[in-house]
């Protein structure tokens, strides 16, 4: 199913940042337009990805029209000049199944006796490798 929201595209001396007002202002960036649509691409699939997985329903979206352009680049202090919305969507189902979810092959190193040991516990490799590296990234 395809999820569409409007996010506001401001054009900054380095790059474009992108926010998206209905997600309590979840904001991207880019160096370049094409960057920053990628990326809004991937924060909007990451953020309903999530949402999804937490078991909360997704807001509602807003018509372009309803959102204040202006307004939103005062706070950020930048001027809305060069400030555009764009509505951006992602069927986040498939996006999960290619970035989120796909699972890669990695080959390992470790001593003999380490691997005798941990087959005599029933040990997981796949399991303990992702835990500690979620541990290891502060991502848990």
């Amino acid at each position: 199913m395809l999820s569409a929201y409007p996010a506001c595209f401001i054009k900054e001396e380095n790059g474009y940042s992108v926010i998206f007002p209905d997600l309590n202002d979840l904001a991207t960036c880019g160096n370049t337009l094409d960057e920053a649509l990628a990326m809004a691409v991937d924060c909007l699939a990451g953020y309903l990805y999530w949402l999804q997985k937490d078991g909360e329903t997704f807001p509602k979206p807003s018509t372009p029209n309803e959102i204040n352009i202006a307004k939103i680049a005062e706070e950020l202090e930048v001027s809305s000049e060069n400030a555009f919305i764009n509505i951006v969507t992602v069927d986040v189902a498939a996006y999960a199944k290619t970035h989120f979810e796909k699972s890669v092959k990695k080959t390992l190193t470790i001593p003999a006796w380490l691997n005798t040991a941990a087959l005599e516990q029933n040990i997981n490799f796949s399991q303990v490798l992702q835990e500690a590296l979620m541990s290891k990234l502060h991502l848990q």
